[in-house]
């Protein structure tokens, strides 16, 4: 018993941690107007959990807890989406963004990440006095 509840709260830690990553690459897409289609936590290779949509984004749980992601219109090195590099770049995508834009999307996961853990320590020595 006691095994099956530290493997829970190891996936529960992991889970704030791609959750506060991920939330970090949506905050900088959702600042640069550009579209996001999923986010997710956990891998979903052939269904989810869970589901749903608002406001044109979809937000699921998978059943692979492996990470998570955030699907970004434009990225098309994920998605693999051969036809769209065919057409030119719509001004909510990824690829229609500038070199500082792409830089804050790539960046700001790990910078959110970072902060959260800072603010952890913090908490944790100020509860300790």
């Amino acid at each position: 018993m006691e095994i099956l509840i530290q493997i829970l709260q190891l996936l529960l830690s992991l889970s704030i941690l791609v959750v506060v990553h991920e939330f970090g690459h949506f905050a900088a897409a959702k600042i640069f107007k550009t579209r996001v289609e999923k986010f997710y936590l956990f891998f979903n290779p052939w269904f989810s959990i869970f589901k749903f949509n608002y406001k044109g984004t979809e937000y699921g749980m998978g059943w692979l807890p492996l990470g998570g992601y955030v699907k970004i219109s434009g990225m098309i090195d994920e998605s693999m989406d051969k036809e769209a590099m065919k057409l030119p770049p719509q001004p909510w995508e990824f690829r229609s963004k500038t070199g500082l834009a792409t830089t804050d999307y790539n960046v700001r996961g790990c910078n959110y990440e970072c902060s959260s853990g800072i603010c952890n320590i913090h908490r944790y020595v100020n509860f300790l006095g």
